[in-house]
């Protein structure tokens, strides 16, 4: 299993709980996936903060047997379904991408995105 992470650029993004946050091993496995702020930084170290870019790339013998992994506490918790594989231990290697993506979580997600269509249509 594989997935994206992109640098978060502002404080909005890292406040946000429907941007999910990635902390990753120095081997660029996934450690934790957190709607919270990932890690907490105690002592001033400067350190980058990683935004999950929802886009996943399996192997076919580890997506036909994803579904039957058991939900873990911290999928329940957390309410993401990339913590399966990582409560269940399977690995995840992430890549760090420079292009953003668009979530579309809640309501006021859509709208926004509906305006940037539009608006993209009327250009053209």
């Amino acid at each position: 299993m594989a997935t994206l992470k992109k640098r978060i650029e502002t404080a909005e993004e890292m406040a946000n709980p429907n941007v999910v946050k990635v902390v990753c091993d120095l081997r660029g496995n996934a450690i934790y996936f957190s709607r919270c702020t990932i890690p907490y930084n105690r002592g001033g170290v400067e350190i980058s903060y990683w935004k999950h870019i929802g886009l996943y790339v399996y192997r076919r013998d580890f997506l036909l047997g994803y579904s039957a992994l058991p939900v873990g506490p911290l999928e329940q918790s957390e309410r993401l379904e990339q913590l399966r594989a990582l409560e269940n231990g399977h690995r995840i290697r992430v890549m760090e991408t420079g292009y953003d993506s668009i979530g579309v979580d809640t309501p006021e997600d859509l709208e926004r995105v509906t305006k940037l269509y539009e608006a993209i249509l009327s250009e053209n």
